[in-house]
């Protein structure tokens, strides 16, 4: 069972870097996962069904890493924050128009998620 740690607990040690890119690789796998799960509505089967998979393949390594360490709130409350500004990046890639109002709406996602995990 894991300690009562948070992440902020654990970012004052040495390893920083390790738990924010484990964090990264875990919204990377649930956004190459939504990725693919688009491509999947736009009939790219094959191609789709490995994203996803792989997806959350990464998903399920990183989480259970960090949920190991942390406490699972404060886990998946830092994730969607990081999921949040990567699937803007990637709509974009795809095409999808990123207004002002798309950017403004994930901000306060990310601002409500810093309150939530402070």
């Amino acid at each position: 069972m894991p300690s009562d740690t948070t992440l902020p607990d654990l970012a004052a040690n040495p390893h920083i870097l390790r738990w924010t890119v484990v964090i990264i690789l875990a919204a990377l796998g649930y956004t190459i996962a939504t990725v693919g799960m688009k491509l999947a509505a736009d009939r790219s089967y094959s191609l789709a069904a490995v994203l996803i998979i792989a997806g959350f393949v990464l998903v399920v390594v990183t989480e259970v890493f960090l949920l190991r360490r942390a406490s699972m709130t404060v886990v998946y409350i830092t994730i969607i924050g990081a999921e949040t500004l990567m699937i803007l990046v990637a709509g974009a890639m795809m095409g999808e128009i990123i207004d002002f109002r798309r950017v403004m709406g994930a901000c306060c996602v990310v601002v409500g998620i810093a309150l939530a995990s402070t």
